[in-house]
């Protein structure tokens, strides 16, 4: 097997026959004696001509080639039932994984379906109405289902991340995520193949049951049993639970602290979204060479600022701006594309990195940064309701100078974000060391993105749903919670994942490792 690259202008195809030229003249023989041929990345260089770089594997005819295959999913209708928590990223490819094991995925979603949450946030998008467990990050999907469904993580350090993009490809994701280096599905693509994963679990004899917010989990006496009761009066016994809550869910922690069970307090990342036009990203990108057929551009940064990480998070290229507040009297925003990446504006979280001890010392306990960052967004809505916000979940915002030079913006720039924006003095309303770190980052970025420091990008607060304030602790061999053996905690709200792809994979792992228990 040879390794090689191959360069192709955007707009122009790459075909089979310059495939398989370039693969002849890398492996050293005649085109005829080339056998297998893939390409395994495709990347932008927009350094001088606009170009797909591509990477290929290909070898010679008489050369074994391995291709790569899901393990199958088993009849599990009577097999041994696992609980699992919640029914995004991680808790779905737990299920999933349960099913290859020959276990029985009883998946217990707090949250609606897919189609049934999508008229709960356009009322929360419309008018402010929250429904604290159907909303953009609760409900069958999680939090990606309607983030733009990016699948950045390319670490192999959790696991092969083949098998979580091999899985979305046959569940209807498009084939292209395979190979780019920025993979994503789209907001409007992903509910389908959110669908046909529940579809597959449900043919093979896993179950689902939605509206099923967990209130209680407690273990046997002789700690070999579950049972997990939910608010609707459900109870559900197994062996063992998977619990894939996500990084939002406040009461499975109280529950946590409530029995005596280790939590503790973990960094997190708190900021602002910022939008740019998207023809501006684009010119800044491609150094002023775009073109209508190039890929939408899209950015990301890390500086370091007074000993913290100041970074671009969750860009979304011809996106658009969403609430996503989980209870009443917040203001928290996040970003979300379709797979045509084609709204008029890009938008990302800018955010700066806080770990304990970060907070004021009025904040203690393993909830420290977890009210820290409640009343962050607290003090977002508070703002707009006392200064004449026609929307209940309008931002404040601020022109990007203005904020770096401490000015109460005169006007706003159109914005993406249906609930609106009102011109407020963010560089108050945030934390002093969270706004101080971006007043000094923004202008940094400038050097390396010229045009990106401009006062026709809009700063939008907040953005503090980066990941879990909190982690769970377990064993790192058997992936137990320390304090529960057969509760294996997981994905964002547990502390141990930082987006789809590595959720997903820490739910398969999960699973294995509960699976490894359970034959024991």
């Amino acid at each position: 097997m040879k390794e090689f690259e191959i360069a192709q202008k955007i707009g122009k195809p790459l075909t089979e026959a310059q495939l398989q030229e370039a693969a002849a003249k890398a492996l050293g023989v005649k085109p005829e004696l080339v056998g297998h041929v893939e390409v395994v990345r495709r990347s932008v260089d927009a350094r001088q001509d606009i170009l797909y770089r591509y990477r290929v594997q290909a070898c010679r005819k008489n050369e074994a080639f391995e291709e790569y295959r899901l393990a199958p999913y088993q009849d599990v209708h009577q097999a041994p039932p696992v609980i699992v928590v919640g029914a995004g990223p991680a808790g779905m490819f737990a299920a999933l994984k349960l099913l290859q094991e020959g276990l029985k995925p009883i998946v217990l979603e707090r949250g609606k379906d897919v189609e049934r949450r999508k008229v709960d946030m356009a009322k929360l998008s419309t008018q402010g109405v929250i429904d604290p467990d159907s909303n953009y990050c609760y409900g069958e999907g999680g939090a990606g289902a309607f983030s733009d469904g990016k699948l950045f993580t390319r670490s192999s350090k959790r696991g092969d991340i083949r098998e979580v993009l091999h899985q979305l490809v046959a569940f209807g994701a498009s084939p292209d995520i395979l190979i780019d280096a920025h993979p994503h599905i789209g907001t409007d693509k992903l509910p389908e193949v959110v669908k046909n994963i529940r579809q597959c679990i449900e043919d093979h004899g896993g179950e689902y049951h939605f509206d099923s917010r967990v209130t209680d989990i407690a273990q046997s006496a002789s700690g070999t049993a579950f049972t997990v009761t939910c608010a609707n009066g459900e109870r559900y016994h197994a062996e063992r639970v998977i619990l894939a809550s996500g990084h939002s869910a406040r009461d499975i922690y109280e529950l946590f602290q409530a029995k005596g069970w280790a939590l503790e307090a973990k960094g997190f990342a708190l900021g602002v979204r910022v939008e740019h036009p998207q023809w501006l990203i684009n010119q800044i990108r491609y150094h002023g060479k775009y073109q209508p057929f190039m890929p939408t551009a899209e950015y990301s940064f890390v500086q370091q600022v007074d000993g913290r990480g100041v970074f671009s998070f969750c860009m979304c290229p011809g996106g658009i701006l969403v609430p996503s507040s989980t209870e009443d009297g917040t203001v928290v925003l996040n970003g979300m594309s379709n797979a045509a990446r084609n709204s008029k504006w890009a938008n990302a979280g800018v955010v700066v990195q806080i770990e304990p001890g970060d907070q004021p010392e009025s904040y203690q306990g393993p909830f420290a940064l977890m009210d820290y960052q409640r009343d962050v967004e607290r003090a977002m809505y508070r703002y707009v309701s006392e200064h004449g916000g026609k929307h209940p979940l309008a931002a404040p915002a601020q022109r990007m100078k203005d904020f770096c030079r401490g000015i109460v913006s005169a006007d706003l720039p159109k914005t993406s974000y249906h609930p609106g924006a009102l011109s407020a003095p963010l560089h108050e309303l945030l934390p002093e060391h969270v706004a101080l770190r971006l007043r000094r980052a923004f202008p940094q970025v400038d050097r390396s993105m010229h045009g990106y420091y401009t006062n026709d990008a809009l700063l939008l607060g907040v953005e503090s749903r980066t990941s879990s304030p909190i982690r769970l602790p377990r064993d790192p061999e058997t992936l137990e919670h320390l304090d529960v053996p057969g509760l294996y905690p997981c994905g964002e709200g547990a502390g141990y994942a930082g987006g789809i792809v590595s959720s997903a994979l820490d739910g398969i792992n999960c699973a294995v490792k509960c699976a490894e228990g359970l034959k024991a």
